[in-house]
């Protein structure tokens, strides 16, 4: 483990938010299995670090309620419906945007959901994250949605905003933005609520 990875670690638990750190993607995997006991409520957020590692498929293999928006087949109202229900499970399950190097967790949203959870709600939030989105500082955070995350999620869901197509950041029009709401998360107010899985590497946008 770097150096740099041990301060971020150092200073997120001074912030009430318990870290891991694990070489290999698999590990951390069943790290978070492991964390979850059979019958619990999971809700998701919007992740691909989580379905990289092969997290999601595990979920829903295990003997667990997950409010997955994802399930092949659904409507817009049933993956709406299970969103909200992903608010008030035990366990909440999601990556983020970027770490700054002094501890604070920067996300944009579209719907809001996935940053709502975050701030309240679940008793629980485990936080999939590889050590490539530790960023310098808050500005640095936005630069690097703005430029790398939004641009790759943009792609991934087929939107055509101005950034999939390689024309940078601009003010979308209303039905087609996903930045719609930033938070910061400097600190948890409930000592353990939040949990950091790092994983050495690249994962996720």
């Amino acid at each position: 483990m770097s150096s740099k990875v041990e301060k971020v670690r150092a200073l997120l638990e001074g912030n009430n938010i318990v870290t891991e750190y694990f070489e290999q993607a698999e590990e951390a995997c069943k790290a978070v299995l492991a964390a979850i006991p059979d019958n619990a409520t999971v809700g998701l957020g919007g992740s691909t670090t989580v379905k990289q590692i092969g997290l999601l498929d595990a979920l829903r293999q295990r003997k667990l309620r997950v409010f997955d928006q994802y399930a092949e087949g659904l409507s817009a109202q049933e993956s709406a419906q299970r969103r909200r229900a992903g608010l008030t499970a035990e366990y909440y399950i999601t990556s983020t945007n970027a770490i700054t190097e002094d501890g604070q967790l920067v996300n944009v949203d579209g719907i809001g959901n996935r940053v709502a959870a975050q701030i309240f709600g679940p008793r629980h939030v485990f936080i999939v994250a590889s050590t490539h989105k530790i960023v310098k500082d808050v500005p640095a955070a936005l630069e690097r949605i703005r430029t790398v995350a939004a641009p790759a999620n943009a792609k991934r869901l087929k939107l055509a905003t101005p950034c999939a197509q390689g024309e940078g950041c601009e003010e979308c029009p209303a039905e087609l933005r996903m930045c719609n709401a930033t938070v910061i998360i400097h600190r948890q107010h409930t000592k353990g609520r939040m949990k950091v899985f790092f994983i050495k590497g690249n994962y996720g946008f």
